[in-house]
């Protein structure tokens, strides 16, 4: 999980700079410009997808990509192009859900140890330690088979268990901002906790949030998608690319395999795409990171 240093919150002026070194971040950029273009194609994809969702021809079976169907289709005769596009919508809906919940989860915890210290911190840091030894992957499945595998269930269990990295990283940024003179300022004037937290502390972790919740949605990807290729995750007919990949597993060495290729391709994509983002908002939020590579261009 990548780190970034608490800053001041960002003036006008500063946003500008991050906007600067977020741009010159090439493979940031691209990042970007790839999960938008995710989006929109698969959220789109009413209006985007050569055919209808879920049109069936049994009578043409199985094909490989051709021009009309560019991705080829599957069992039941299905542009696959299509099927993957209304997939999108559900991994990555599902992928933006449990960063977005996790990421409150661990903001909360992590402000109210830092900021309170003491026996609550033991607290909060025992739990989250519990929590980070306890194999994820089995306690995932473990859960879904109890509450249902509906993507409801599946976000509220992801959330409960991708929350605690954020958590420890909150910690340690309040840690050291409680103890910053504009914290000691706002106290002597007379400012209680909870104004302190919303109006300074919140501000700035903005960064540590923003990284965390780019970074999430890619974890959120990955363990979706492996969830469904175990069978544990999204069923029909509701359809994932980790479900698309499951139902395609059998076909290595076989004519078909492309079916298992291209939900595989987009998982990588998409996964990639969000990791530069998580490492541009990084690199551009964290002004001596920034410094260094602007010297370093400098000196090329």
């Amino acid at each position: 999980m990548a780190e970034v240093t608490a800053v001041a919150k960002l003036p006008s002026n500063g946003r500008s700079k991050f906007l600067q070194r977020f741009i010159r971040h090439r493979l940031a950029l691209l990042g970007g410009l790839t999960l938008l273009f995710l989006f929109i194609a698969c959220f789109g994809a009413p209006i985007f997808a050569p055919f209808p969702k879920n049109q069936q021809d049994l009578l043409l079976g199985p094909v490989p990509p051709s021009f009309e169907h560019l991705l080829g289709t599957d069992d039941l005769g299905r542009d696959y192009l299509t099927e993957i596009l209304y997939a999108g919508q559900v991994s990555l809906l599902l992928a933006l859900s449990v960063a977005l919940v996790s990421t409150a989860i661990g903001v909360l915890v992590g402000v109210l140890a830092g900021y309170k210290g003491g026996w609550v911190d033991n607290l909060f840091m025992r739990i989250t330690d519990l929590f980070l030894v306890v194999p994820a992957i089995a306690l995932l499945a473990l859960a879904l088979q109890g509450l249902g595998r509906s993507p409801f269930s599946i976000v509220l269990v992801l959330s409960l268990i991708g929350w605690t990295y954020i958590a420890r990283v909150v910690r340690g940024q309040v840690l050291s901002l409680r103890e910053r003179e504009f914290i000691e300022a706002a106290r002597v004037i007379g400012a209680n906790d909870r104004q302190i937290i919303w109006k300074h502390v919140l501000p700035n972790l903005g960064g540590v949030i923003a990284v965390n919740v780019a970074l999430a949605v890619a974890s959120a990807i990955i363990i979706e998608s492996t969830l469904s290729f175990l069978g544990f995750g999204v069923q029909p007919p509701q359809t994932s690319w980790g479900n698309m990949l499951s139902q395609a597993s059998g076909l290595i060495g076989t004519s078909k395999v492309y079916l298992l290729y291209f939900p595989g391709l987009f998982i990588l994509i998409a996964v990639l795409a969000v990791n530069f983002v998580g490492d541009g908002l990084r690199d551009a939020l964290d002004p001596r990171s920034g410094s260094g590579s602007m010297q370093g261009r400098k000196r090329k």
